[in-house]
């Protein structure tokens, strides 16, 4: 009898249901990235993890379907807790810098696309989805080039320069020029009025940072330069518009 009941104990034991385990919680940084799209990208991986409660699962995934290209990441980080079951999603994309009209061979057919701060070109959509969240103020400055394609070491240079351009002087920043012979040409809008700067073909950290300091003692003697020729950093010809 002691056999039977120390049998049917042990049976007892062995036959209670496994605990449920909690559901997986998340916590998100979305940085630059549109809600949209990274809440998204946050659903899916979620679900994955899930499916898999692998790490390793959700590296492969966004690998192999490319998930960091088409949710317009520039970087992201996944970090998980085992005692909170806890997933931390951080997400960062790229600051669109301008517009781009692109040409194609027959110099009549164009696209248009956004240069961002790594240097990349992005679809239109990218700018569309980042002002649905209030990401972006004002409006972008557009890039003028000769006809065809933007090669990788001017959109390098010219992403360099706008990247790096004070926060003030950029907000001024109306348009971006270079012409055939890769001279840079920026127009800023000085209250509302169009300012020139020319900066020839070389030294353009350098010119845009004596740009700055230009721009920004004019508007302490309330003037407005509509000309600056700095293709000569060591001679700056500067012309006034009136008094404002």
């Amino acid at each position: 009898m002691i056999k039977i009941l120390l049998t049917f104990i042990s049976l007892s034991v062995f036959a209670r249901p496994t605990p449920k385990l909690e559901k997986v919680r998340y916590k998100t940084y979305f940085g630059q990235c549109p809600s949209q799209v990274a809440g998204k990208l946050t659903l899916k991986l979620v679900r994955k993890f899930e499916d898999t409660n692998s790490l390793r699962s959700l590296k492969n995934l966004i690998l192999e379907k490319d998930l960091k290209t088409k949710h317009y990441l520039s970087e992201y980080k996944v970090k998980y807790n085992p005692i909170s079951r806890t997933l931390n999603f951080a997400f960062d994309c790229p600051v669109p810098l301008m517009k781009v009209q692109l040409y194609k061979d027959n110099g009549i057919e164009s696209y248009s696309a956004i240069l961002v701060d790594s240097g990349e070109l992005y679809d239109p959509t990218y700018e569309v989805l980042l002002r649905s969240d209030g990401k972006i103020n004002g409006t972008l400055p557009s890039l003028a080039l000769p006809v065809g394609d933007l090669k990788p070491d001017l959109q390098k240079r010219v992403t360099k320069v706008v990247g790096n351009m004070d926060q003030k002087l950029r907000q001024k920043l109306s348009e971006v020029i270079v012409d055939e012979d890769n001279e840079l040409t920026i127009i800023l809008s000085v209250n509302n009025r169009p300012s020139s700067a020319f900066l020839g073909d070389d030294l353009w950290g350098e010119k845009v940072t004596k740009l700055h300091k230009i721009i920004e003692y004019m508007g302490t003697k309330k003037k407005t330069p509509s000309i600056i020729n700095l293709t000569n950093p060591k001679k700056v010809v500067v012309k006034f518009s009136d008094k404002f």
